[in-house]
């Protein structure tokens, strides 16, 4: 893939910082009302089921995501992955959330490697395995931003700290939606057309998704929306050709069994097409 010095000004349009700063430390040093807050969520049996993926410091974001009021209630998962765990959750105005919690101690920091190296907005995260799933958290909250900014139909980005991202819940409290994959659809065509145009308009963002599948797609009353953009990947990334054929592959396999006329290539010319 070709790129202009504007697009690498575009790629660093945002300052990635996960440190756990020394104010944040003391501030739950000191804080009893911390204290308590992580006694309740340790005694809570929805969580008790997770209680590896909380560590202090994820304790501290949710704290502090809490203190900010982006948080107002926390509700039971929704979905628990090798990398991270989603949870339910309501914000300001009783808006639904989604808290994805990403774990430190037993996500794949080889595979992240992989998709931070190359990317000029992570040019300085060596290998510690915990600079690592924090870059990641934050680099998933600027991808949706960037991915909406572009008309990309993905979660609204709420807010980030640490390992903790808030973001949009797509559905509503005991209904999520559901993914792509699990579903009969109805009119597979205009399915297929709608996810065409979402990968056209997160190409024409400067973005490739990386990873995309009917896994990482939802179907909520009849919208589709795209999730799992942790892994996405700037033109400038030395795989992102790779990746963008391999996302064209995933998606035209899966249509073309539910009697959709395209393949790789059809969608990989439409998707890098120039505009007119």
């Amino acid at each position: 893939m070709t790129s202009k010095r504007e697009d690498f000004e575009l790629d660093t349009w945002t300052n990635i910082d996960f440190a756990d700063d020394e104010f944040d430390k003391l501030s739950r040093k000191n804080d009893r009302k911390f204290t308590i807050f992580k006694k309740r969520i340790k005694d809570t049996e929805q969580f008790k089921v997770e209680a590896n993926v909380f560590d202090d410091s994820t304790y501290a974001a949710l704290y502090k995501l809490v203190q900010d009021g982006h948080i107002i209630a926390l509700g039971g998962p929704i979905s628990s992955g090798k990398e991270a765990i989603v949870f339910e959750a309501y914000g300001r105005d009783n808006i639904g959330l989604a808290i994805k919690i990403y774990r430190i101690n037993t996500s794949s920091f080889r595979q992240m490697t992989d998709y931070l190296t190359g990317d000029p907005r992570f040019s300085d995260i060596g290998s510690d395995k915990r600079d690592i799933v924090l870059a990641w958290t934050r680099k998933e909250f600027a991808n949706l931003k960037r991915a909406r900014d572009g008309g990309v139909r993905v979660p609204e980005p709420i807010a980030v700290k640490m390992n903790v991202l808030v973001m949009e819940l797509i559905g509503v409290e005991g209904n999520v939606a559901s993914k792509l994959q699990s579903i009969e659809l109805e009119n597979p065509l205009l399915a297929y057309q709608i996810i065409r145009d979402f990968m056209r308009k997160l190409h024409l963002s400067g973005l490739v998704h990386g990873d995309l599948s009917e896994y990482n797609i939802l179907v909520y009353d009849g919208e589709l929306c795209i999730i799992d953009i942790g892994q996405a990947v700037t033109h400038h990334h030395p795989n992102a050709s790779k990746y963008l054929h391999r996302d064209c592959q995933n998606i035209s396999k899966f249509f073309s069994r539910k009697g959709v006329e395209t393949s790789e290539e059809i969608l990989y010319n439409y998707i890098t097409q120039k505009s007119s």
